[in-house]
């Protein structure tokens, strides 16, 4: 998929909005990307993850034998993106304020395994992930994303990275944001903010 044909597919779904938000991160922007209304549509969901994994170079391709995403929001992307490689998909959950595998997943010693997420803004989700994968005694091979918006925050510490695209979105923290200086307050839209 060409960035253009994503970008058309989010908006085609209301998915790409323009406002004053607040992220999961904390940070706030005037762009927000509501995947859960694009992968809603399991068309849409198997196009993009499909072009996920084709990003991936098939020397790493070959070796993932495991997509793990953290939950809620890369729950539906790890399925389509394991159903696009014919492999197992897991989920990661907070435990005790860590990303844990439960549920009895379990990864084989040195198991290869691709991390994805839905969007990322800061990378944190993805960088706790890894940690819970190498705590399973899985091997990251990759990380993909839908949608990298982050600017500069995507180093995940030699795990080479593969989003699908990289679209600029602007942040700010709270005491810097211009929105909020011109007497703006910010909405959550996010699975807690939305109906």
């Amino acid at each position: 998929m060409t960035a253009d044909e994503v970008v058309a597919l989010y908006k085609e779904d209301g998915a790409l909005l323009q406002g004053h938000f607040l992220l999961s991160s904390g940070l706030h922007s005037d762009t927000y990307l509501q995947s859960a209304k694009v992968l809603q549509h399991s068309g849409h969901a198997a196009r993009l993850c499909a072009a996920m994994v084709a990003g991936i170079p098939d020397d790493l391709r070959q070796r993932i034998s495991c997509v793990v995403g953290p939950a809620m929001g890369a729950v539906l992307v790890s399925y389509e993106c394991a159903r696009a490689l014919g492999v197992r998909s897991l989920f990661t959950e907070r435990e005790a304020g860590q990303m844990v595998l439960r549920r009895g997943f379990a990864l084989a010693p040195g198991e290869g395994v691709l991390v994805v997420e839905d969007i990322t803004t800061t990378g944190g989700s993805t960088r706790e992930c890894l940690a819970a994968i190498s705590a399973a005694g899985g091997q990251v091979l990759a990380a993909s994303a839908i949608i990298d918006r982050s600017p500069g925050f995507s180093d995940f510490s030699g795990v080479p990275f593969f989003p699908l695209l990289r679209l600029p979105v602007r942040t700010w923290e709270a005491a810097d944001c211009p929105l909020c200086a011109a007497g703006g307050t910010p909405v959550k839209p996010g699975s807690r903010g939305l109906r």
